[in-house]
């Protein structure tokens, strides 16, 4: 199954492709959608709907995972992360990718084993998974291929109980 990871944002969008199969991810692709400070704010969910868009077209993903979106701290930062991200399922939904949200905590335990894992920790598994000589640049790349590892998780254990139910019929 190919998998398309993106961490939102509106300033940087991390996006990772990943094809899993039976617990192994091979790294197909990754960077990141960049827009400027400066940049009108509607210009910016343009080029980031167009790039994913892109991307969504380019690898044809037969799931999209995204962080699942929370407000902590700073609600206004959140309110923007919340329209890219808005922009970022239109582009799914139109590109026909399922979309499955998932929080960080669920990533952390996913890549590491540990839910309350540092970001370091989540990098660094990130890397030795896929086999990598480096931790994917920007941080915003490297969550995005945690977020479609969750994934390939997730879907693993829900074909696992699939296949186990129909056993057991």
């Amino acid at each position: 199954m190919i998998v398309l990871g993106i961490d939102p944002g509106y300033a940087i969008v991390g996006w990772g492709v990943l094809r899993t199969e039976a617990g192994h991810y091979v790294p197909l692709a990754s960077g990141a959608v960049f827009t400027p400070a400066g940049m009108a704010f509607g210009k910016r969910l343009c080029q980031i709907y167009d790039d994913i868009a892109a991307v969504l077209t380019k690898w044809k993903p037969q799931a999209a995972a995204i962080e699942k979106l929370y407000f902590q701290n700073n609600k206004t930062t959140g309110i923007g992360v919340a329209e890219a991200r808005g922009v970022i399922l239109l582009a799914c939904e139109q590109a026909g990718c399922p979309v499955y949200e998932y929080t960080p905590m669920q990533v952390k335990q996913a890549v590491t084993g540990y839910g309350r894992a540092k970001k370091p920790q989540v990098m660094e598994m990130t890397r030795r998974l896929l086999c990598l000589r480096e931790v994917p640049k920007p941080d915003d790349t490297a969550d995005a291929l945690a977020m479609a590892i969750t994934h390939g998780q997730a879907s693993a254990s829900a074909m696992r109980r699939r296949s186990l139910e129909k056993f057991r019929q």
